[in-house]
């Protein structure tokens, strides 16, 4: 019964913290371009930053 005393207000408290920082991430715009990461992993703009297109090879 002790371990409860302990453990219930902790796991409140993580709770909370985990919808606090949920609530964080909402008002800093986290979720506001869903699409956009989406289609930046498909371009190649890795070719303009490789060294080994220089002909140095």
């Amino acid at each position: 019964m002790n371990g409860l005393l302990l453990l219930i207000p902790v796991a409140l408290f993580l709770g909370l913290l985990g919808v606090a920082a949920f609530m964080w991430t909402l008002n800093n715009g986290q979720y506001d371009d869903l699409e956009g990461a989406a289609q930046r992993i498909l371009l190649d703009d890795d070719l303009e930053m490789s060294p080994e297109k220089d002909g140095q090879d």
